[in-house]
C-alpha cells in the first residue's frame, strides 16, 4: 500500500472514491461534496495493489494547508492508509510553505487526528448535517 499525489489519471477515481464515501455513504449533498477548489487543490491518493481506495485534498493558503475531502473505501479503513495519507498531506503542506495543518473533522474522528498531532479548536458545528470540530497541528 502506497500514498501519492494524485496524477491527472487517478482523478476520474479519486472522485469516485468521495462519492462513495461521502454522497453515498454519509448522505453528503454532491453540490457541497463537489466544489470550487476542486480544480486547483492538490490531491492525494492511497493505493492498494495498485488500485486507488483513498484520498485526501490541501488547499494551501495564508500559511495553512486546509486538509480535506480525507476518504478511504470501507474494507481499507484501519489499514493505516489514512494516517498515511494525512501524515503526507502535512509534509506536502509544510513543503508548500504552510506553518499549521487545518481540517475540519467528523466528531467521530477526532481521536484519529489528534493522535497525528491534531488539536480541537472552537466549538462543535454542523457541516452538511454531520457534526465537526476544526483541528489544527502545527508544521
Amino acid at each position: 500500500m502506497t500514498v501519492r499525489r494524485a496524477r491527472p489519471g487517478d482523478m476520474p477515481a479519486v472522485m469516485d472514491i468521495r462519492r462513495t464515501v461521502f454522497i453515498d455513504e454519509q448522505s453528503v449533498p454532491e453540490t457541497i461534496e463537489r466544489d470550487m477548489f476542486d480544480a486547483t487543490a492538490l490531491h492525494l491518493v492511497a493505493l492498494a495493489d495498485g488500485r486507488p481506495v483513498g484520498t485526501a485534498r490541501i488547499v494551501i493558503g495564508g500559511g495553512i494547508g486546509k486538509i480535506g475531502r480525507v476518504a478511504v473505501l470501507k474494507p481499507y479503513r484501519g489499514t493505516g492508509l489514512g494516517r498515511a495519507l494525512i501524515r503526507l498531506a502535512m509534509e506536502e503542506s509544510r513543503l508548500a510553505g504552510a506553518h499549521t495543518a487545518k481540517l475540519g473533522a467528523q466528531t467521530h474522528a477526532l481521536g484519529f487526528y489528534e493522535a497525528l498531532g491534531f488539536t480541537a479548536q472552537g466549538d462543535e458545528y454542523l457541516d452538511a448535517g454531520i457534526p465537526h470540530r476544526d483541528m489544527t497541528c502545527p508544521l
